[in-house]
């Protein structure tokens, strides 16, 4: 079926250049990029599942985490 599309100069240019390295017409092109766009559309975004991790325990009795230079020694101290 033929119709007439209107693009961006520049638009037309690339796709044609495209289209010539690939050594296909202009046509093909179009009707690939086409079938990707409506591809995508009838996908729905899949829900990504969290997990989470939890586990016992806490912070060291001696961990001190508001002066940071004692948290290093600690660091140092318990490696």
């Amino acid at each position: 079926m033929k119709t007439t599309l209107e693009l961006p100069y520049e638009l037309l240019i690339e796709a044609k250049k495209k289209a010539a390295e690939q050594r296909r017409p202009l046509r093909a092109l179009i009707e690939e990029g086409l079938r990707m766009v409506l591809q995508k559309s009838d996908r729905r975004p899949r829900k990504k599942l969290v997990h989470l991790v939890t586990v016992k325990g806490g912070l060291a009795p001696d961990l001190d985490l508001s002066n940071r230079e004692a948290m290093y020694e600690w660091f140092d101290k318990n490696e």
